[in-house]
């Protein structure tokens, strides 16, 4: 009966004590089901890296990090990650301001005339502003802004417009066009592009009928000029 007893007891001990005894073993195997995980997640990262592929692999990077970050697979990513997104940030950016222009090359009143067209970021919309720069067969080169709502601007003879290059400070001469349209065009169209080029913001102020004092802002940085066409002269 005393044996009894003591095995009975003994069996107790051992059953109190093997689920603190599986524990470490668990947790060792979660460790590594996990490193496991990651490690597939890696293999996919990298054939995406030799792909050429960086907004999936920056993704998954970015997932493999962030969900394993004591893993090995964690580790080996650190080392690229940080430079493919930036990069992949940069070209992101880059395409989005190109994308932004509109270049086109089309008949105008007996002529042929190319455009680089850039709607305002603020106001947008409706209330958008472009800006144009134009080149025709016939009246040369023009820049100015078109009221998409088609309301125009108040503007008596010559305007003086506060602008903006990144920041830098100049001042705009402009007219509204004897035909009525809803627009302004620029006096010193030469000037003009010369300080666009390189600049990302532009900023210009404007009175027009619809809103009142404005500030225009232009995302330029996009503005590839190898895409508004030179044209030739018209044959007489």
């Amino acid at each position: 009966m005393r044996r009894t007893a003591a095995l009975f007891a003994a069996l107790v001990l051992a059953g109190c004590s093997s689920p603190q005894e599986s524990q470490p073993a668990s947790a060792s195997s979660a460790a590594s089901d996990a490193h496991a995980e990651a490690a597939k997640k890696l293999e996919i990262y990298q054939q995406l890296l030799k792909l050429h592929n960086d907004g999936p692999a920056v993704q998954i990077g970015h997932e493999i990090v962030d969900k394993y970050p004591d893993s090995p697979a964690a580790a080996e990513v650190k080392k690229t990650l940080g430079p493919l997104e930036a990069n992949y940030t940069s070209v992101t950016e880059k395409n989005r301001l190109a994308a932004l222009w509109l270049y086109q090359v089309s008949p105008m009143q007996g002529g042929t005339q190319s455009t680089a067209t850039l709607s305002s970021s603020r106001p947008s919309g409706e209330e958008a502003v472009r800006l144009i720069l134009r080149r025709h067969t016939d009246w040369g080169q023009s820049v100015f802004l078109y009221a998409v709502a088609g309301k125009g601007f108040v503007c008596k003879g010559d305007c003086s417009l506060k602008a903006t290059f990144d920041g830098k400070a100049k001042t705009i001469k402009a007219f509204r066009p004897p035909t009525g349209e809803p627009a302004l065009l620029f006096r010193n169209d030469a000037s003009f592009l010369k300080d666009l080029a390189g600049t990302k913001r532009l900023t210009i102020d404007v009175v027009t009928i619809s809103r009142g004092e404005t500030t225009l802002t232009f995302e330029t940085g996009g503005f590839d000029p190898a895409k508004w066409q030179a044209l030739p002269k018209k044959k007489k």
